[in-house]
């Protein structure tokens, strides 16, 4: 069962990596396909067509197999606190601080990490989702999810980072319980126990696309609306937190384990949160969106009233004379 841990950690700091890239990639996409039309954020598809956003999306990919098959080998509550180490920054001191507490953090979660139940055929898990706590919480995290999709995100999604985040994170946490039912399925599979022939295969995978469609959606209207900084973390915490949860209800990771291991994990989490605070708190925030194509290429030209009353113009690249008053903006003349 060890061997088994270790694998899926192994896996889960491969799939962290790219998964870090491709938010860095993916945002570059998003702000090039802003430029030329209608951004993500406000419903625009334009990034569909940036090859850069693409680059990202195939870098994702990568990571979520990877990821894919981490939870074949390992529990969630193992797998999926190890994202905080696909924050890829330039460390500072205080960012190698908080560095150094996601590998504490997560070293403490994978040493007390619960073992897992073995599972022969997909009905067995089928028989755990459709236990009444995990039902009653699928239907309590669907519920919120159309209350956010259809409610809050038209009013207040452009200004409230919570909403995009919070529908991310909640389909999210079905996601991987899908995912991980999926990734159990093709194992017993390749093992020669053909689980293709059961109907609730097939269902684990449409669920599985439905959420990931719906996830990836809003994942990008969330970094096209808010700086990376603040989107990085905090969509960390509540996936993560949500998923534990989740698989906490549906694999009943926790049965059997003693209450300091228990504790044990949880300062472990927590750890690892403090630790992806500081990341983020020490980065440099996004540059602003360019709108304008010439903006690029076009010098900025301000003009200013001397004391005689003539007119001095003045380019970026000049000293602005503390003395002079500007008198009109770069964009009045748009």
């Amino acid at each position: 069962m060890y061997s088994s841990n270790l694998k899926g950690f192994i896996l889960a700091m491969v799939s962290s990596a790219f998964i870090g890239s491709s938010f860095i990639i993916k945002k570059k996409g998003l702000r090039r396909a802003g430029v030329n039309g209608p951004r993500a954020s406000v419903g625009g598809y334009g990034y569909l067509l940036e090859p850069l956003w693409w680059i990202g999306m195939i870098t994702m990919i990568v990571g979520e197999i990877a990821n894919f098959v981490a939870y074949i080998y390992a529990p969630a509550v193992l797998v999926t606190p190890l994202g905080a180490l696909s924050i890829i920054e330039k460390l500072q001191k205080m960012g190698t601080l908080g560095c150094l507490l996601c590998i504490v953090g997560s070293t403490v979660i994978v040493l007390h990490a619960p073992e897992e139940e073995s599972l022969s055929s997909v009905e067995q898990i089928w028989e755990l989702a459709i236990q009444p706590a995990f039902l009653l919480y699928t239907a309590a995290a669907v519920a919120i999810t159309l209350v956010l999709v259809l409610h809050c995100a038209p009013r207040c999604g452009q200004t409230n980072i919570m909403v995009y985040i919070g529908i991310c994170s909640i389909i999210g946490s079905l996601t991987v319980m899908s995912i991980k039912a999926i990734g159990i399925a093709i194992e017993l599979t390749l093992e020669g126990t053909n689980q293709l022939k059961y109907f609730q295969t097939w269902i684990f995978a449409m669920v599985a696309i439905t959420c990931i469609i719906t996830q990836l959606n809003y994942l990008n209207m969330a970094l096209d609306t808010f700086n990376t900084a603040v989107v990085s973390p905090i969509y960390y915490a509540l996936f993560t937190s949500f998923t534990i949860l989740a698989s906490a209800i549906m694999f009943k990771d926790y049965s059997g384990q003693s209450a300091s291991s228990i504790a044990s994990e949880l300062c472990g989490f927590i750890t690892v949160l403090s630790g992806t605070a500081i990341l983020h708190s020490t980065r440099e925030p996004d540059p602003p969106i360019i709108t304008d194509l010439y903006t690029p290429i076009s010098p900025r030209v301000s003009w200013y009233i001397q004391g005689n009353g003539e007119l001095w113009k003045q380019k970026d690249e000049d000293g602005s004379p503390p003395t002079f008053i500007t008198i009109l903006r770069q964009d009045y003349f748009k």
